[in-house]
């Protein structure tokens, strides 16, 4: 009984049982058989990997590459260090693209001489030359006067083979190491730069190039050619750097009168590398001009396929090529957009949108749709003269300069856009402009909504008037990145704090911040403190010195930390002009000092100074930081807990637009624009007290004047007192900054409705 119910108990988990036993006895069997018979299978008479059945490629014992593919093998190399040598912090390049080896694509040279350098070449400057990333001029002339907006190399003899070998010996000098390509070309040529950009980018860089029209050496081997110089070549840097060291036997030996002949038989002589027109499925398309050729009349396909057309006889021929070929690119661009969109049109309706998926125009990015109230862009009213979004805040003014024309051209298209959309039925011509909104659409650019007054003309000569609303958008063309100078933020900041009467009370508080942030962190700042007296207080400092408390705490911190010294500068005046403090400190520091004019109610910190750093460039951009100025908070909280976290704050203030306080620049930058400045106003120094130092550099210098907020500069609530002798403009930005820096439009309104129901109880 006992092992019948034991059989019956176990009968469920029998088959599993039996399931388990026999799968790890024939994995066991399995194993002993591939461990006896497999061993001689892939094992020659020497115990070496034999021949694989079906001819097989051979692979590495342990399921690599064989011996032909050691290139592909990833390997690792440790990392050792002599103990014996002496340590060498290691140099790291300026730009990531060095350090990897990246290069340049293209560089061209344009060989011209003396009768063309003010005609052909200006011409090849104003055409083609903005289209490449890098274009220098070459000729033989000595000191020779160069056209506005060229690069020219003056080598000093215009014998054609020395210009050619100069040329060539500068080319490897300076840019042998930073480009793939290099293009040599005569101001006698126009050249498409588009298609040459575009035809390098097809080429391999590891090959020697030497491509471009192919001629025949007079009475040499029909095998052996050279490249036209007249319709320029193509050079890699490969060969070029395999031919500079043979370009001293080359001008000693070869004897040629044309420049084009004789780098080519250098070339063929010692590398053995001939010029072809045709290489890697790439064609070089060029084309001979005949006398007196009308390029708009031209229809040969050859003529419109090629990429350097020669010999151009004149300036206005290159402009007519110019205009001709850019023409021809433009219609291509506009048919390529054409298929493109069509081609979205046809995927549409497959994708799970659907038709409402379709954006206008279509392949432009939809609106932006705003989250909340808050992100809703506003539309810019304006007519035909005037615009009613103004810059400086008022509510109209005149539509000028880059507004006016904007709009202008906004109308024509529009106009063009309806007669190429209705004619030969309709024609249509402005009458007035009723309405015009504009705004900026950051995901896709510049939208407009008009409302025309229009007169339609029909076919039999009948007219109409009606008003109808178009929609443009003007996209967002191809980003730029625009070049700028290396700085970095290793510079010294020399801080500048100008200090009056009323700022007493603040002082305490900057001292400490700067301390703090730059003393205790051995930043690379320094201070100089600017004491302005009133003539009443500059008379009896020797008995009551107002600013003594203030020395006192630089006396402190130079105790504290032994090595800085806060210098003072004491001003008298009764009109504390920011340009006439700022000639005085400018006078006192070397020209490449870095100044950031500060405020008492500043709070400095690392951050902020090392975008002062970077954003302020000598002799390029100056920086204007725009504040962040906390509200009251008697009238923002009223008496509750004011925000602890650091994420809140930046809802209890404002960016104050109206202060110009701040400024980070160079003092060579200053003094360039102030020696403007006094030329212009003569000894008319009552002026200065109606400017800033945004102003000096606004009018009186070249450079970029960088605006932005700057979070990391942030202010604590104060009651500035504005002085009524500075101008009016100064005095009003000054009651403004007072006045919105108050509270927000919902604080106000709280405490006007609280004092409300406080007078009504």
């Amino acid at each position: 009984m006992r092992l019948a119910a034991l059989l019956a108990a176990l009968r469920p988990v029998l088959p599993l049982v039996l399931g388990l036993s026999l799968g790890c006895s024939l994995s066991l069997l399995r194993a002993s058989w591939s461990q006896s018979g497999g061993e001689d299978q892939c094992l020659g008479a020497a115990g070496r990997p034999g021949p694989f059945a079906g001819g097989a490629r051979l692979e590495a014992a342990d399921g690599g590459p064989g011996p032909g593919h050691e290139d592909f093998r990833p390997r690792i190399v440790p990392y050792y260090r002599d103990p014996n040598k002496p340590y060498k912090k290691v140099l790291r390049t300026r730009y990531i693209q060095t350090e990897l080896g990246f290069h340049e694509r293209l560089f061209v040279a344009v060989l011209t001489s003396k009768a063309t350098l003010n005609t052909l070449a200006v011409a090849v400057n104003k055409t083609v030359a903005h289209h490449f990333p890098r274009l220098l001029y070459f000729t033989g002339l000595r000191s020779a006067k160069v056209p506005h907006g060229m690069v020219l190399v003056a080598h000093g003899d215009e014998r054609p083979i020395w210009l050619m070998y100069e040329t060539m010996h500068y080319i490897h000098q300076h840019f042998g190491s930073d480009y793939d390509w290099f293009y040599i070309m005569q101001d006698d040529t126009y050249a498409q730069a588009e298609q040459v950009k575009a035809l390098v980018t097809h080429l391999s860089i590891n090959q020697d190039v030497y491509l471009g029209r192919a001629e025949e050496f007079i009475g040499g081997d029909e095998q052996a050619r050279y490249c036209h110089g007249g319709f320029g070549y193509l050079i890699s840097r490969s060969l070029l750097l395999k031919l500079h060291p043979h370009l001293d036997s080359c001008r000693n030996e070869i004897l040629s009168v044309r420049p084009d002949e004789w780098l080519g038989r250098c070339i063929i002589d010692f590398l053995g590398i001939a010029c072809v027109s045709q290489l890697q499925g790439q064609h070089y398309h060029t084309y001979e001009l005949a006398k007196n050729t009308e390029p708009e009349k031209e229809e040969e396909e050859e003529f419109q396929a090629a990429l350097a057309v020669h010999p151009v006889s004149d300036m206005t021929l290159m402009y007519r090529l110019h205009k001709h070929f850019s023409r021809i690119q433009l219609d291509r661009a506009y048919q390529e957009i054409q298929d493109l969109q069509m081609q979205i049109r046809n995927l549409t309706s497959l994708t799970p949108a659907g038709e409402a998926g379709l954006t206008w125009p279509v392949g432009i990015n939809a609106p932006f749709l705003p989250k909340s109230r808050f992100e809703v862009i506003s539309w810019d009213y304006f007519t035909e003269q005037h615009l009613f979004s103004c810059p400086d805040g008022s509510p109209k003014c005149e539509l000028s300069g880059a507004s006016k024309a904007d709009v202008s051209e906004i109308i024509e298209s529009a106009l063009a856009q309806l007669n190429s959309r209705y004619q030969p039925l309709l024609r249509f011509s402005k009458r007035q402009l009723l309405n015009g909104y504009r705004r900026f659409d950051p995901t896709r650019g510049m939208e407009y909504t008009l409302d025309l007054l229009l007169e339609a003309v029909t076919q039999k000569g009948h007219s109409h008037v009606l008003a109808k609303r178009v929609s443009l958008v003007r996209p967002l063309s191809k980003v730029e990145i625009i070049p700028m100078p290396y700085v970095t933020e290793a510079t010294r900041v020399q801080l500048v704090l100008p200090l009056t009467v009323q700022d007493l009370d603040f002082v305490a508080n900057f001292l400490d911040m700067f301390a703090m942030n730059t003393l205790d962190t051995h930043d690379n700042a320094l201070l100089t403190l600017l004491f302005i007296y009133h003539p009443y207080d500059a008379q009896r400092v020797s008995q009551v010195d107002v600013f003594a408390g203030v020395k006192a705490m630089v006396g402190e911190l130079e105790k504290r930390y032994a090595e800085v010294k806060i210098p003072w500068i004491s001003v008298k005046t009764e009109v504390p002009s920011q340009v006439k403090l700022m000639d005085i400190v400018s006078k006192k520091h070397p020209v490449d000092t870095l100044f950031f004019l500060a405020s008492v109610w500043t709070e400095i910190n690392m951050e902020f100074l090392n975008r002062c750093r970077m954003n302020t460039i000598s002799n390029w951009q100056v920086f204007f930081p725009v504040h962040f100025q906390e509200f009251n908070p008697a009238l923002v909280y009223r008496g509750e807990q004011t925000a602890s976290s650091s994420t809140d704050f930046l809802r209890d203030g404002h960016f104050d637009r109206h202060s110009f306080a701040e400024a980070c620049f160079y003092n060579s930058d200053y003094m360039t624009a102030r020696t403007k400045l006094a030329a212009d106003i003569l000894d008319r120094d009552e002026v200065l007290e109606s400017m800033e130092v945004f102003d000096v550099f606004l009018h009186y210098s070249g450079l970029h004047l960088f605006r932005a907020v700057e979070p990391g500069l942030v202010q604590k609530y104060a009651l500035r007192s504005c002085n009524p002798r500075l101008s009016e403009e100064l005095y009003h930005r000054c009651v403004l900054s007072n006045l919105e820096g108050l509270a927000s439009r919902s604080h106000l309104a709280m405490a006007l409705f609280e004092q409300e129901q406080a007078n009504s109880t």
